[in-house]
């Protein structure tokens, strides 16, 4: 995708396996907060040991789909959800299969790679919110270009569990500061905050910003999926809905391959009211698809809510236009009820 919007009219024709409907979108899987299945254990003391005392190799029947985030032919870091054994162990599964020509090679997406490098070894240990990832020496033996999207790959697919809030990461049992390879400096406790596939090409002074997250349309024709960007905005804008709003209708980097939907003269008519997790907005016209249909993109509408819901606090999103909120989407969908996030993201292409 070589331009930075996309019409809403081109959704008609994308073949789209995630529908949006009632109060959720992306299908028929629960729309839910990510949590591991009840009954295992997510908290690995030891490679190779339990605390449960069963062997690691002892797998729990049956499967579980697992975000995983993998690197594009474009370099960016895009969460791919694949459907993996269930084990008593999901959160160091999802990283074993980070590792290149590891057990994931047979389930990568077309132009897609694994993040870790070759051989590594992880255990993981979950206690209070952080996990603590240790790495075998393997660990260092990447390229240099991809020091940051290791970090963010490791940090964004640990923290899709709702057990995760922070990573630290470890080397042979040793606390990492900074990146074996290049010295990127490390934060104490990793968080989603640090951001993914950050655009920092129209800031000129980063000091008197903030970051955002919001997601745009990656890939190409019969294999489009949403990517998350962190957008540096001016810190004079005090409402991140606002602001995560106007980065989705200024679009992606030129350079980037990445699209929106959103159209330049899209505007919000009044501040956004947020209530109980719920943030609704009331835009303009100019967010329907077509003015003589006056329907809403389904494809604009995920990006939207995906984006929002990276916001602290913000778990559904209503959306009106001139006030009003019957609203249908490009599937002839009511959107009647508030939206929420999928509990996985990137299920199968559109």
């Amino acid at each position: 995708m070589s331009k930075n919007k996309v019409k809403p009219l081109v959704t008609a024709v994308f073949a789209s396996t995630l529908l949006l409907s009632g109060c959720g979108l992306f299908g028929s899987e629960e729309q839910k907060k990510v949590d591991p299945p009840k009954q295992v254990t997510v908290t690995d003391t030891n490679p190779t040991k339990e605390t449960t005392g069963k062997s690691e190799s002892e797998k729990v029947e049956g499967t579980v789909k697992t975000e995983l985030y993998l690197i594009n032919k474009d370099g960016l870091v895009v969460p791919q959800t694949l459907t993996l054994p269930k084990t008593s162990s999901v959160a160091k599964q999802a990283l074993e299969y980070l590792v290149a020509n590891g057990p994931v090679t047979e389930l990568l997406p077309n132009d897609f790679r694994a993040v870790l490098p070759e051989e590594t070894q992880v255990s993981v240990n979950i206690k209070d919110g952080v996990a603590v990832v240790d790495f075998s020496k393997e660990f260092k033996n990447y390229q240099p270009e991809d020091e940051r999207k290791i970090l963010e790959a490791v940090t964004w697919t640990l923290t899709q569990f709702d057990t995760v809030k922070k990573v630290k990461l470890q080397m042979n049992g040793h606390d990492l500061t900074e990146m074996p390879v290049n010295g990127t400096p490390i934060s104490e406790n990793l968080s989603r905050a640090t951001g993914i596939n950050h655009d920092t090409a129209d800031v000129t002074d980063i000091t008197n910003t903030k970051p955002v997250t919001v997601y745009y349309i990656g890939g190409e024709e019969g294999n489009y999926y949403y990517v998350p960007v962190t957008k540096r905005v001016n810190t004079s804008e005090k409402n991140n809905v606002v602001a995560v709003v106007n980065e989705l209708v200024k679009g992606p980097n030129v350079k980037s391959n990445l699209a929106s939907e959103f159209m330049p003269d899209v505007e919000l008519l009044e501040a956004p009211k947020i209530e109980d997790g719920k943030v609704t907005l009331n835009f303009n016209e100019s967010i329907y698809g077509s003015f003589e249909e006056k329907i809403v993109s389904e494809h604009l509408l995920n990006t939207l809510v995906l984006s929002l819901t990276e916001q602290k606090g913000i778990e559904s999103v209503a959306v009106t236009v001139d006030g009003k909120a019957e609203l249908v989407n490009d599937k002839g969908v009511k959107l009647s009820e508030p939206v929420t996030r999928p509990e996985k993201v990137n299920t199968g292409s559109f």
